[in-house]
């Protein structure tokens, strides 16, 4: 292993999960501005980059669970991959995904299972263009980081980074490296989102200046199904530790790309509020008995948590955490214009001069113009795909780009952007709703860069 990746893995095994996964509990001991970071200090504006094309795009995946195991299906599918390797802690699933790409026609990959950070050794191969994870999130940074310090790109799943740190340090790694870092936010490439954002290309809803965002989502059952051995064994420690809103960008990012923040508009401040937590014990009470230790356990985490967000053009978004109630799920998705309004959960739309006042239109009515290119051209191939056909989508317009030499949907700037919120609410939390100032990744290049565009596949 070489002299970087020991101080990678040193540094890794340095942090304990309070220290990469938290700010919850430290209240006022927190610097409430960020002039103190070194990173907000950098007045030279990044130099944006695009990379040759790459074919075949050659993959190591790291976090074979389900998501992960998901996401290598879809990348079997699509044409140009190579998986040539895979990392797990757990040696079944590493198994289990070598048989997948064999069966797929591949030649069965490489597999690392010594532990928490051979990903390490895995972004030190000289056959990789691309290093994904699907990781628990603390580990996030430490897999994205390696793999561009190896000269790889980086794919995450969400969030991309849990403090403001570890954002800096995915932005800062990238523009030094020149390797892409994105966080594959699947929610921006559903159906109805797409659409909406594609009506708002169109002008359809005027100047966006509102938005409504959230992740409503029964969890109380996936936090205590330890005996699966999955995300309750590391997603739980989140809400006993932190309070705000611990999984923001599922709602956020098709909304903030409606609104173009990072591209001609940007995030300004944020002020976020919790409930109680009340949800979690009293769904470990009735599960396990009212004495039990998890029913007697306390969680930081508000059952619901409401974020404000102003930007800089005037703007403001509404965003939700709620995942400790009884409800359907939703990422609400609500879209309001000079012009008009739209709405997922439910479908809905007014446009004004088109709709009956005063009236809401079924969304759907305006399908058959407005439905984005890449459903039309991607719907037959994304079925059977994780949720609905939009995790096929995603990991199809990756590769397309890498492929052909095309700027990504999503970057670095969007990963840090997003994900920012999880420490900034909490911050704001802990000190009874102070605003909290966005940090700006992109130093003043958002005023410049053009919105994302109506892309194909």
């Amino acid at each position: 292993m070489s002299g970087k990746n020991n101080k990678l893995a040193d540094d890794f095994d340095r942090r304990n999960f309070l220290k990469m996964g938290t700010a919850a509990g430290l209240g006022t001991a927190l610097n409430l501005n960020f002039s103190g970071c070194a990173s907000n200090a950098l007045k030279t504006a990044p130099t944006p980059f695009t990379v040759p094309k790459i074919d075949p795009v050659r993959v190591g995946y790291v976090g074979v669970g389900g998501m992960g195991t998901a996401h290598v299906r879809n990348l079997l599918r699509i044409e140009g991959v190579e998986i040539r390797a895979v990392c797990d802690i757990v040696s079944d699933r590493i198994a289990r995904a070598q048989n997948l790409v064999e069966e797929a026609g591949q030649p069965r990959p490489k597999g690392y299972s010594r532990g928490e950070t051979d990903f390490l050794r895995l972004c030190e191969r000289d056959d990789l263009d691309l290093v994904y994870t699907a990781t628990p999130w603390e580990l996030h940074v430490p897999v994205c980081v390696a793999a561009m310090e190896a000269g790889k790109h980086a794919a995450t799943e969400v969030p991309a980074a849990v403090t403001i740190d570890e954002c800096w340090q995915l932005v800062e790694t990238s523009e030094r490296t020149r390797q892409y870092c994105i966080m594959m936010e699947n929610c921006c490439y559903d159906r109805m989102e797409l659409m909406i954002l594609h009506m708002v290309r169109k002008g359809m809803l005027g100047e966006i200046i509102h938005g409504e965002a959230g992740y409503l989502h029964d969890l109380r059952a996936l936090k205590f199904d330890f005996e699966s051995k999955g995300e309750a064994l590391w997603r739980t420690k989140h809400s006993i530790k932190r309070d705000g809103n611990p999984y923001p960008t599922h709602g956020l990012g098709p909304i903030a790309q409606c609104m173009n923040i990072n591209r001609g508009d940007q995030f300004d401040y944020l002020v976020s509020m919790s409930t109680k937590s009340i949800g979690l014990n009293q769904f470990a009470a009735n599960k396990y008995g009212p004495d039990h230790k998890w029913a007697k356990q306390k969680f930081a985490l508000g059952d619901i948590n409401v974020s404000l967000i102003r930007t800089m053009n005037g703007g403001a978004v509404t965003l939700y955490h709620d995942c400790s109630s009884p409800r359907p799920y939703s990422r609400i998705n609500l879209v309001q214009g000079t012009k008009g309004i739209a709405r997922k959960w439910p479908n809905r739309i007014h446009i004004e001069g088109k709709s009956q006042a005063h009236q809401w239109e079924p969304l759907e009515d305006y399908q058959e113009e407005y439905d984005h290119p890449l459903w039309k051209e991607l719907n037959d191939k994304s079925k059977g795909a994780g949720h609905g056909g939009m995790d096929y989508i995603e990991d199809y317009r990756l590769i397309k780009c890498l492929r052909e030499g095309l700027p990504l949907d999503m970057d670095v700037y969007d990963a840090a952007c997003w994900s920012a919120i999880s420490e900034l609410s909490e911050r704001s939390v802990a000190n009874r709703s102070k605003t909290m100032d966005f940090p700006d990744f992109t130093r003043g290049t958002w005023k410049t860069r053009p919105p994302l565009g109506i892309v194909k596949a």
